[in-house]
């Protein structure tokens, strides 16, 4: 009902109703009533890492000594965060990249899964600015994944809202409000909080974006209301921003040079100078070359502004908007004054690094130019003097001697190149061959473990409905056998001879279906259930075989290290562009020194809860299959609790 009544609003009433909105004071802050803590350092960076980075660094790194003083894990995983947050803001990727991962290495040692899913969210949001969509919707699709195992619905709803801002940064703006719908959906369910805000300025920017301004402006008009506190002002500005971007858009540029005047007053008062530079720029933006004038007038603010707190990205975004707009007023006088120091201001910060570099391998290189001549001139005087001293029949020896070796030594390397490369193509012959045995050896045994058993209890006492249903069983596992020795010939086809993947659309669930059926023999030997929530109609984008081949695998291994009476599970999670298939059983466990080198070529085997042997190459295949089908797959573990294997592939579109 609120939406509609935003809707029917006549103009002046919204831009009375932003422009009389209560301002709130500038030095409005939190009470703390418990200093030196963990979360009172998180609070004061939170406050500061904006404004005052150099303040929040050093409350960060105060925060960080302290949790590790006090040997608190997620303490310390909490800072690290805020600090690749800190590089985060200025550009720093590949800095914050490194505190991001080793604050999430430090929330697994701790075992806390919110802290996981956050770090997965803060990775992909760096490899998302440095245009990486791809590497960022697997971290985003990860935390998922992690937040629907915990529960977590707030987690889950973040991870909708940053699939949807990926999905948006390639301009797939339709397949970007699906993602951000689920996330509402989620968002009715809990509490309010600033994520509801970031929500509703997405799904405005989307519904702009695709031309239809009326369903952005609810979103926009409630975000703006709810966001009128001192906790949330700078998500306010955001807010009031978007919306004077959609006017502009609508070609209303009267009320949206209105609203962003009333966004710029409000990050004044705050002191955010980030709302401030958004702001600026957007009215700049605004104005354009319409009215150059005012135009002019607010690129200028911007760049002083990004000037005192040293933005030397932004200074050279402004200064070639204000050459740009000189360059079309044909002042060109102080078009160049502007482009030259925007080039200077870019040579400065981007280049010097780089010719620092240049100069000093220049100077190396010609150092060791030096040395060879210096050398080469030893070399030559003394062969003159050794050609005065020695004499004609000497010299003739020499070369003779010198011809012998010279026709020893090219033989030599013909025979060792040989050599290295007959062992070359043994050890991949090999490497094949044992391969080819590790998959025979993985799923022929099972199956035939089971046959075996069946036949064993076969006996002319049996009635004639047992031993029906015992052949029924045989017949199928015999079928199945046949079907994967048949898939494993020509694998080893395909390994031998090269024979191209065969990517093809499929149905993942008969596949799935029919692994278990295949399995369930040995399953049933140690009272292991298998629960399959997979539903019908996930397509995948993959080789059939490789697919089945991996489902398999991942199975045997979760009934192998299950213990008698165990449970499996097997679900999946689909989104627009992928597919997450989880195996997950509640066995021993995996050692946490031994997951780094589970998919690694010299992985030894371990045995299974019923004695059970293999050969340690049947996760390093898996590996290789999938990423041929350019998948991935992770782990997560716990001794005694079990493991959870979790494979992505690539859906139909």
């Amino acid at each position: 009902m609120r939406l509609q009544i935003y809707i029917s609003y006549p103009k002046s009433v919204i831009i009375l109703l932003l422009l009389f909105t209560h301002s709130y004071p500038v030095n409005a802050q939190p009470a703390t009533t418990k200093t030196d803590t963990i979360a009172y350092y998180n609070q004061l960076v939170s406050r500061y890492r904006y404004d005052k980075p150099d303040s929040a660094t050093l409350y960060a790194n105060i925060g960080l000594k302290l949790a590790i003083r006090t040997n608190n894990v997620s303490g310390q995983a909490m800072m690290l965060n805020q600090l690749g947050m800190i590089d985060d803001n200025v550009g720093e990727f590949d800095a914050s990249r490194k505190k991001y991962l080793q604050a999430l290495a430090l929330y697994k040692q701790a075992g806390n899964t919110v802290g996981m899913a956050t770090e997965n969210i803060r990775l992909g949001v760096v490899e998302m600015r440095k245009g990486q969509y791809d590497k960022a919707t697997e971290y985003f699709l990860r935390a998922l994944v992690i937040s629907q195992h915990n529960g977590n619905k707030l987690g889950q709803m973040e991870a909708y809202i940053t699939l949807g801002e990926a999905t948006a940064g390639q301009k797939k703006h339709v397949e970007a409000l699906a993602y951000y719908h689920t996330a509402e959906k989620l968002n009715n369910q809990l509490s309010f909080s600033n994520l509801s805000l970031n929500l509703f300025n997405d799904i405005a920017i989307s519904y702009r974006e695709t031309g239809r301004l009326e369903e952005a402006k609810p979103y926009l008009l409630k975000g703006i209301e709810q966001s009128n506190v001192p906790k949330y002002q700078g998500l306010n500005i955001t807010l009031t921003n978007t919306l004077a971007s959609v006017y502009a858009k609508g070609g209303d540029k009267q009320t949206s040079i209105l609203l962003q005047k009333k966004a710029l007053e409000k990050a004044r008062k705050i002191n955010n100078y980030i709302r401030q530079i958004q702001t600026l720029t957007g009215l700049a933006t605004t104005y354009g070359k319409a009215d150059p004038k005012n135009a002019l007038c607010y690129w200028q603010q911007a760049l002083e502004l990004s000037k005192s707190k040293n933005s030397y990205k932004e200074q050279i975004e402004e200064l070639n908007a204000i050459a740009d707009i000189y360059e079309w007023q044909q002042n060109y006088k102080e078009a160049y004054n502007a482009r030259n120091k925007q080039y200077k201001l870019a040579d400065e910060f981007f280049y010097k690094k780089m010719s620092r570099q240049i100069v000093s391998l220049q100077d190396a290189y010609e150092l060791n130019q030096s040395k060879a001549r210096e050398q080469e001139l030893r070399f030559d005087n003394k062969r003159r003097i050794l050609e005065q001293k020695v004499a004609y029949a000497i010299m003739f020896g020499v070369v003779i001697v010198l011809v012998i070796l010279a026709v020893y030594y090219y033989r030599t390397r013909q025979f060792n190149h040989l050599l290295h490369t007959t062992n070359t193509k043994l050890q991949e012959t090999n490497t094949v061959k044992d391969k080819l045995f590790s998959i025979l050896g993985h799923d022929l045994r099972s199956p035939f473990v089971s046959v075996i058993n069946l036949l064993q209890i076969i006996d002319d006492d049996l009635e004639p409905e047992q031993r029906k249903e015992i052949l029924k069983r045989l017949e199928t596992n015999t079928k199945a056998s046949l079907d994967t020795l048949d898939s494993l010939l020509r694998w080893g086809q395909m390994q031998i001879k090269g024979i191209p993947v065969n990517q093809i659309v499929f149905d993942a669930s008969p596949l799935i279906t029919r692994t278990v059926v295949f399995l369930a023999g040995v399953a049933d030997s140690k009272n292991i259930s298998i629960n399959n929530t997979v539903p019908d109609g996930i397509k995948i984008l993959s080789d059939a075989d490789h697919f089945e081949f991996i489902i398999r695998n991942l199975l045997s291994n979760a009934i192998k290290f299950s213990g008698f009476g165990g449970e499996i599970s097997i679900s999946s999670i689909a989104t627009t562009l992928h597919v997450a298939i989880t195996v997950k059983d509640n066995g021993i466990g995996i050692a946490l020194e031994k997951i780094n080198g589970l998919f690694a070529f010299n992985n030894e085997s371990t045995k299974g809860t019923d004695n059970e042997s293999g050969t340690g190459l049947g996760l390093l295949l898996c590996k290789e299959f999938i990423e041929i089908n350019d998948g991935s797959i992770s782990v997560e573990s716990e001794q005694g609790k079990g493991s959870a294997f979790t494979v992505i592939f690539k859906t139909a579109e």
